[in-house]
């Protein structure tokens, strides 16, 4: 055999692989551009609101209810930002605001993870049921509860107070639902190696399962927040206090005997959108991740 025998090729085909050429790329479906496109019309029906609410916080009062709907106004009022900020004391409703809704959500999230990691991997007696049981508390809406609350809270002596506004609406079924779908979809051999090298229940929850439910996790977390920071009902059933009031029992006040100030409280309600807007749009993609892997795992 010589040296130009061992040098030539075993085929004489080809090598060009077809998915680097290309002429042979796959053709997007009529569907997918249709899909798209609706998508994006949904998406523009749900942020004009939003838009109509910022661009009459920058109208002059006498122009917000003129005939013909428009967007663009004579001329650009600032001034509302600076009413919405000074006509009541619209720092402290933020700090407030802040407090609870970081408060709430960070305790929300860890009585989740606890929940569902009880009815997801602890076995006791009864457990499927009491679950159900749990669950059947997100059929109650708010209204039926405040009563009942209202008067634990003022036994407690905790009305007027950040506390009432935080502990009751934390121990809630959903995250609780999500996190243990998730958890029931993940393999149990994980948890055994850890048990198997000495780990406790506590260590197992700490170092195994945490790392794995940040995605379900960031979901309670971003729902939580938002839930607390536009809680209207329950701040206005257990606050009396102007320097404990949220961000929607700032917003009421600027309806009075004389109406309603509508540019100051447009500009107040586009001030107050920002933040949550802000969360959403920075863990988009754990919240999806979140949706996906948890809201429709288990078994």
């Amino acid at each position: 055999m010589t040296t130009e025998t061992l040098a030539k090729p075993a085929t004489d085909k080809p090598t060009t692989h077809r998915w680097h050429s290309p002429g042979m790329r796959k053709k997007k479906h009529p569907g997918h551009y249709i899909s798209r496109a609706g998508a994006i019309l949904v998406g523009l029906v749900f942020f004009f609101p939003f838009l109509w609410m910022l661009a009459t916080s920058l109208k002059p009062t006498s122009e917000i209810f003129s005939t013909g709907a428009s967007f663009l106004a004579s001329r650009v009022e600032w001034s509302n930002y600076v009413t919405a900020w000074t006509a009541i004391p619209f720092g402290r409703v933020i700090i407030n605001s802040f407090l609870v809704a970081i408060a709430g959500a960070a305790l929300t999230t860890v009585v989740s993870l606890l929940s569902a990691y009880a009815f997801a991997r602890m076995q006791f007696k009864h457990r499927d049921k009491l679950f159900l049981v749990f669950l059947g508390t997100l059929v109650l809406p708010q209204e039926v509860l405040v009563i009942p609350l209202y008067i634990m809270m003022n036994k407690l002596e905790l009305v007027n107070s950040p506390t009432a506004l935080i502990v009751p609406f934390a121990f809630g079924a959903f995250g609780a639902f999500l996190i243990r779908q998730f958890l029931l979809s993940l393999p149990e051999e994980f948890e055994e190696a850890a048990r198997i090298d000495g780990a406790g229940s506590i260590r197992i929850l700490w170092s195994v399962i945490l790392p794995l439910v940040r995605a379900p996790l960031a979901v309670v977390a971003v729902f939580s927040f938002i839930d607390y920071w536009s809680s209207f009902l329950w701040p206005l059933i257990v606050i009396n206090d102007v320097s404990q009031a949220t961000i929607p029992l700032g917003l009421s006040m600027f309806s009075g005997e004389r109406g309603t100030d509508w540019g100051p409280l447009m500009a107040a309600a586009t001030l107050a959108v920002l933040p949550s807007l802000l969360v959403v749009i920075l863990l988009q993609r754990q919240l999806v991740k979140g949706v996906s892997m948890g809201g429709f795992g288990g078994r």
